[in-house]
């Protein structure tokens, strides 16, 4: 029998500095399918993301001419032409208002992540009426570790996160590599390979007293008013996160051997333009690839921008938003030519990620065969805010459980079609979703 197995490490020191790196999933280390730990029979599990771009698209340049899976990129999308067979193109799938007001950069992406068209808020600050479709997810597939999910933002700006908890409860975003890596690689950090464990009594002790407020809640909700009960729910809810997290660090954590400790990265300027953000957008996802392949979480959020996006390139004072609204459209070209420069290269930074999932192997596939990520923006057209045919592209496969490669034409239903087929396809027990005109029980059966 060889020497290695699935908890080897690479041992080295670089700068007088001891150094592991896990070995990546070899075929002795599979069952024979390449699906699944020889050892455990567990399989590789699946992880979910929702990836976001601010400002829209031009329609006559983003989506193919051809429904099905005989279809050609056009100019917006070009970047994605690489993963053809490995992406789905969704148009002609609305928000439907159903009776609210188009609450501009707000309704489309609380609509299309939620189900449901919120009331108030806007402008990056708002009010969402159900968890968003990220939480969802979470909530079924984070079991055993240590983040339920990782937000990310790119702008330098932590309340840039189009993930929420029902009510205004935000999930705020990491938006500098330094902090983030520390969260992810700091002292709590447990090398899933190193064969070693030790629980931290700091983590005991923290249980413990949680486990104690969790205990007197019940006599505190009997105690106050309908709004109070309601904060205070929100409030346990919260707590029990926390407890599950520190649960999970209490106990040895699975093998995961696509998983190698990355570098510290070195501090980088935060700020707004594209240069800056988008330095930012590869240094956040270089550990947040990690993170997943590490199982330190199995959902994120990737915000590029604001929806009222605030990108602008090096020396211009104008930014996105402000040329959408702005700049007059080009009568030969017949679109506003700088705003769509932001446009087009944002699908270059979406395809930027999807390279990195593909270069994680693990077992037969990659992290991207074994992901679902939805990439969306709020509007159609910024310009207007129109909220039909709102852009949504999924990358991946989710381990096989979704049919990919195609354009499919929603022909004017909810966007709530694209969100339960996602549940579905990753095993939740949904058969509906949705409230009003946004309510749906079809899921999308050309992918599952």
């Amino acid at each position: 029998m060889s020497r290695w197995n699935r908890r080897n490490v690479l041992r080295g020191a670089v700068n007088g500095a001891a150094v592991t790196v896990a070995l990546p999933f070899l075929d002795c280390f599979l069952d024979g399918n390449g699906e699944a730990l020889a050892a455990t029979g567990a399989p590789i599990p699946t992880r979910f993301g929702t990836w976001f771009w601010g400002c829209g698209i031009n329609e006559k340049r983003f989506y193919p001419d051809q429904v099905g899976k005989d279809f050609a990129f056009k100019t917006e999308t070009k970047a994605l032409a690489p993963f053809k067979e490995r992406v789905t193109v969704f148009s002609g799938f609305n928000v439907i208002l159903d009776g609210q007001p188009n609450l501009t950069h707000w309704s489309g992406i609380m609509g299309a992540l939620t189900g449901t068209t919120p009331n108030r808020g806007g402008n990056g600050v708002g009010t969402s009426l159900a968890p968003t479709l990220d939480c969802l997810v979470a909530d079924h597939i984070a079991a055993g570790t240590r983040f339920k999910s990782l937000q990310v933002a790119c702008t330098g700006q932590s309340s840039v996160s189009y993930s929420m908890r029902a009510g205004n409860t935000v999930n705020s975003s990491e938006v500098d590599p330094v902090a983030l890596y520390k969260r992810l690689f700091g002292p709590e950090f447990q090398d899933p390979n190193s064969g070693k464990f030790t629980p931290d009594p700091g983590i005991m002790l923290q249980q413990s007293v949680l486990s104690s407020v969790k205990d007197s809640r019940d006599e505190l909700m009997r105690g106050v008013g309908a709004a109070d009960r309601a904060r205070l729910d929100q409030y346990f809810t919260s707590v029990r996160e926390v407890e599950q997290q520190l649960a999970v660090q209490l106990q040895p954590p699975a093998p995961a051997e696509a998983c190698a400790i990355p570098k510290a990265p070195a501090a980088v300027e935060l700020g707004t333009t594209w240069e800056d953000a988008t330095k930012m957008h590869d240094r956040l996802t270089d550990l947040m690839v990690m993170a997943l392949a590490c199982n330190q979480t199995r959902v994120f959020h990737v915000a590029l921008s604001a929806a009222v996006s605030n990108l602008r390139k090096a020396g211009q004072s104008v930014a996105l938003h402000e040329l959408t609204h702005e700049e007059p459209i080009d009568p030969k070209l017949g679109y506003q030519v700088e705003a769509t420069y932001f446009l087009e290269q944002s699908m270059d930074v979406f395809a930027s990620l999807l390279r990195k999932m593909e270069a994680v192997r693990e077992g037969t596939g990659t992290l991207l065969d074994h992901s679902l990520i939805l990439g969306l923006s709020e509007s159609n057209l910024a310009k207007l805010h129109t909220l039909e045919s709102l852009p949504m592209i999924v990358a991946g496969t989710a381990g096989g459980k979704w049919k990919q490669g195609q354009h499919i034409s929603g022909k004017g239903d909810t966007t709530s079609r694209v969100g339960l087929t996602i549940q579905q396809a990753l095993g939740m027990p949904v058969g509906s979703w949705g409230t009003g005109a946004n309510a749906t029980s079809r899921a999308i059966s050309e992918v599952t």
